[in-house]
């Protein structure tokens, strides 16, 4: 649900080009440490640095050994704040960014662009089209992204939960498809031969496809239990009566 103002916002040529960035931005495209790497969402957010939780004397001198920012051996509820408290820069980040961006049109633009395209799909608006693309690269910044969207009524209940479907299967695909199982395209067999058939290609294609196949179960899974709901909610009504 929008309100008036979002409905009469007419979408200009501006915020096709807020669009275009917010795409770029948030897709992983420029991830690198190259000039252009500033114009990536991961590459700007960073990273923690790391810190020493021991030293090895050896003949050659004292060598440090590192860890994360978490430390070695944590656990149970002052681990898990840690864990948490690594999250905010990112959803804080996510959030900053698609204000901005939302001032200069890009959710109408994106509204306008994908809502017949993610409406057949998922049956959810095309404003998530953003949130979408994020997900794909950092699950902190699609979950904040889409949480913003349906505090300020850009969606429903039903549509959060599909969308949220989506991006909980695979979650942050590309970037942990590349960082981690892109690794198995390049063994070979002892012949010299790939030991992976497939193209990573492939790979991805079947990891979005199946993200869609997800979410489009769990609509049947809601279409079913409100339905069951809306039954149980009429006989209570008619007891009542």
């Amino acid at each position: 649900m929008s309100t008036p103002s979002e409905q009469t916002r007419k979408v200009t040529i501006g915020s096709y080009f807020a669009l275009a960035f917010a795409v770029v931005f948030f897709s992983g495209l420029l991830q690198s440490n190259e000039w252009y790497g500033v114009f990536d969402f991961t590459t700007l957010n960073g990273s923690f640095g790391s810190v020493v939780y021991g030293v090895n004397e050896t003949a050659d001198g004292i060598q440090a050994a590192t860890t994360s920012m978490r430390g070695k051996g944590g656990s149970g509820a002052r681990d898990g704040f840690l864990f948490a408290l690594t999250l905010i820069p990112t959803v804080m980040f996510a959030l900053g960014m698609i204000n901005v961006l939302e001032h200069y049109g890009a959710l109408d633009a994106a509204r306008k662009l994908l809502t017949p395209l993610l409406r057949p799909l998922m049956n959810i608006p095309g404003n998530t089209g953003l949130a979408l693309i994020a997900s794909l690269q950092s699950t902190d910044a699609g979950a904040a992204m889409t949480r913003q969207l349906k505090d300020e009524g850009h969606l429903t209940k039903r549509e959060a939960d599909i969308f949220t479907m989506f991006q909980f299967s695979a979650g942050a695909a590309i970037v942990n498809f590349f960082s981690s199982g892109a690794v198995l395209f390049t063994l070979t067999l002892m012949d010299g031969s790939l030991a992976v058939s497939s193209s990573i290609g492939l790979a991805v294609a079947v990891m979005f496809v199946f993200k869609f196949v997800g979410a489009n179960l769990f609509r049947v899974y809601l279409n079913i239990t409100e339905g069951k709901e809306d039954k149980a909610d009429n006989a209570l009504t008619e007891e009542k009566a």
